[in-house]
């Protein structure tokens, strides 16, 4: 399983280190059902945790899964026959994904099981007017602030368990903090942490212990890799220059509007880092808000609707799909349905450092002010000229005019010969919910 992830360096005095995964879709492109597919196979992992007796489907399946995702074969079929599985639970199960890396592979993973689970992923947008259900602190990360909102009350509180999710566990800190945070309020026996990689030391395993001893909980881990890591030295953060946009003719940009098809809910507004209050509506199916089952439904058929229209457009053979910061599951649902050839990441606040050594994941890179945040630095790394056609880069909803120029210019200088600006949020009002 080595396949899955490869290693960088962070620009961070935090973290020196980043486990880069060939198989998420942030950093590094993938092709759509092999992201889908990592989150599902977590599902599976923790289905069979939770059984009392051996299900022959899932004993079966499993192999199938872990093998597709190493070699990269298959995986659109992997997909489909896992989902067509149903998982069900014998108690409800509360999924809550870390933003902004693992806002996609949570859902995914929650996506998997039948009914009775709901889905809701922390955030960096603070909400006007709403206290989060839980407020924790990532300490390593780029941006620390988590928020945890929920339309429903019922999609953390209760005593059912709660499974916490991410890209990959280090020292495990994150899960313990937000762990703390959800037994202040809503406290309850059984909690999972899920992820792709585990690298916890015995001191930081032990630290899971310690927290089950004093809050009388069980606290399950889950992943595909787990194993143990050592970092020696100090970071460089003389971070190398992006590469600039070149001399080459402007790329012709076109403006998709999806506004009409997706669920909103207009009631929630966002004030960014600089202050500016925004107030076009969210999605309801990204789960910042939370989603249930009945949720899923409406959600898939929007999918399926964008991605008709969206294939109408494409102009190339090779197609790549840009989801930004935590908006990942929706842009990636819909490139799995937009035929061969389309690869998928996502933009993010990570700075990682770049270099042309041989057999290093991370090569290049263009930074931009982030439409929804001025304040806030945008990455998107290993764009080369040549790779792709066309791109299609979504965002969730409205931005004030102009605030879009700095993503379009770092696209520019002969990346792409036809850039796709998607919108997925109407252009004014929308149906409130």
């Amino acid at each position: 399983m080595e396949q899955l992830f490869e290693m960088a360096a962070r620009v961070n005095p935090k973290r020196s280190f980043l486990f880069v995964s060939k198989v998420l879709g942030k950093h590094l492109a993938v092709r759509p059902y092999q992201s889908l597919l990592s989150g599902a196979a977590l599902s599976l992992l923790l289905y069979r945790e939770m059984q009392t007796e051996t299900d022959p489907a899932v004993e079966q399946l499993l192999p199938e899964i872990i093998a597709a995702l190493s070699s990269g074969e298959n995986v659109d079929q992997a997909y489909q026959q896992l989902m067509k599985l149903k998982l069900t639970t014998p108690v409800p199960l509360a999924f809550i994904g870390f933003a902004e890396t693992a806002t996609a592979l949570g859902h995914s993973m929650y996506e998997a099981f039948n009914r009775g689970a709901t889905y809701v992923h922390t955030t960096r947008h603070q909400i006007v007017g709403q206290e989060p259900f839980i407020q924790f602190e990532e300490e390593h990360s780029h941006a620390v602030s988590h928020r945890c909102y929920a339309r429903e009350a019922r999609m953390i509180a209760g005593e059912h368990p709660i499974v916490l999710v991410d890209d990959e566990i280090t020292t495990g800190k994150t899960a313990l903090n937000i762990i703390r945070a959800i037994h202040e309020q809503h406290p309850r026996h059984v909690y999972y942490v899920a992820s792709l990689l585990d690298w916890r030391s015995e001191e930081n395993v032990h630290r899971y212990a310690e927290l089950e001893l004093e809050l009388g909980i069980t606290i399950t881990p889950i992943s595909l890799v787990k194993g143990q890591i050592e970092v020696e030295g100090k970071p460089d953060l003389s971070h190398p220059a992006t590469i600039p946009a070149g001399l080459t003719a402007e790329t012709p940009v076109n403006r998709i509007e999806l506004g009409h098809l997706f669920e909103l809910l207009e009631d929630r507004h966002s004030v960014d880092g600089s202050g500016t209050l925004h107030t076009a509506p969210f999605i309801i199916g990204t789960g910042r808000f939370g989603v249930d089952e009945q949720d899923n439904l409406r959600n898939t058929h929007s999918i399926h609707q964008a991605a008709t229209l969206l294939r109408e457009q494409r102009q190339g053979t090779r197609t790549l799909c840009l989801g930004t910061e935590e908006f990942m599951y929706i842009p990636l649902r819909i490139s799995a349905e937009l035929g061969e050839g389309v690869f998928y990441h996502s933009t993010t606040r990570s700075p990682v450092y770049r270099s042309n050594v041989p057999n290093y994941p991370i090569r290049t890179g263009h930074s931009f002010d982030s439409p929804e945040d001025s304040s806030v630095t945008n990455y998107v790394y290993n764009l080369v000229p040549g790779a792709y056609d066309e791109v299609f880069v979504f965002l969730e909803r409205q931005v004030p005019a102009g605030d879009l120029d700095s993503l379009i210019h770092s696209l520019q200088g002969g990346l792409f010969a036809q850039i796709h600006i998607v919108i997925c949020g109407p252009e004014q009002g929308g149906t409130s919910l």
